[in-house]
């Protein structure tokens, strides 16, 4: 994939998940093409990624249009991501090897520098590397499969949820003790450490979810 297309898919990403998407809406690839000032090569790129993630639905005769998924739904959603990364720990903790820890000690150090830095940006894809470790710590090949499918469609929700205040410096300190209770070999720490940081992910998003509803409200309102 591009970068022109990664970038777009990224700004798309950010509008269906901050609603200004709504479900339903007609994606065209001219309006994509002139607002974002690109080829429709990248913009055709971007839509068939977005597709892949479960985001957008390519209809016949009607092209991309933004999937339906309500706020109850993602919460959902992050409700089972909790409980896939809850196996993953479990197993990591018994099958990490040296190398996998190298791997989530070394995206846990980026994770640090970001979260320093207040860079919520250069977070999220720390923190994407983080969890993807996470799930190859495993060591189940289809349980990271299943990981990092459900990882995909709720990846906008998950950059968004970091815009919350202090998200960032809190969303390290979970990570630390993940990363603690696999260097124990303590399977129940693991699991606990992250179960309980996905569900917050979760519950950080309907936060700011209602915030920018809140806003809409009142800047109809004026």
């Amino acid at each position: 994939m591009s970068r022109l297309s990664e970038t777009l898919r990224e700004s798309i990403e950010e509008e269906i998940a901050t609603g200004k998407l709504a479900p339903g809406t007609h994606l065209d690839e001219v309006e994509l093409t002139q607002r974002f000032g690109m080829s429709r090569t990248p913009v055709r790129e971007a839509l068939n990624q977005l597709a892949g993630e479960g985001l957008v639905e390519i209809r016949p005769r009607r092209g991309a249009v933004v999937a339906q998924a309500t706020p109850q739904r993602i919460v959902e959603m992050f409700e089972v991501m909790a409980e896939l990364e809850a196996m993953c720990a479990r197993l990591a903790a018994r099958r990490i090897s040296p190398a996998d820890l190298q791997r989530l000690e070394a995206a846990h150090e980026s994770c640090r520098s970001a979260a320093a830095g207040l860079d919520s940006d250069a977070y999220f894809y720390a923190n994407e590397a983080f969890h993807e470790a996470l799930y190859r710590s495993s060591h189940n090949g289809f349980l990271t499969d299943e990981a990092l499918g459900l990882q995909r469609k709720l990846r906008p929700y998950r950059r968004l949820q970091l815009r919350v205040r202090n998200r960032v410096t809190r969303s390290f300190e979970e990570h630390q003790a993940v990363v603690d209770a696999l260097k124990d070999g303590d399977a129940d720490r693991a699991v606990d450490a992250i179960r309980s940081h996905v569900l917050v992910q979760g519950e950080r998003f309907a936060d700011l979810l209602s915030m920018l509803q809140a806003d809409a409200t009142a800047t109809e309102a004026a």
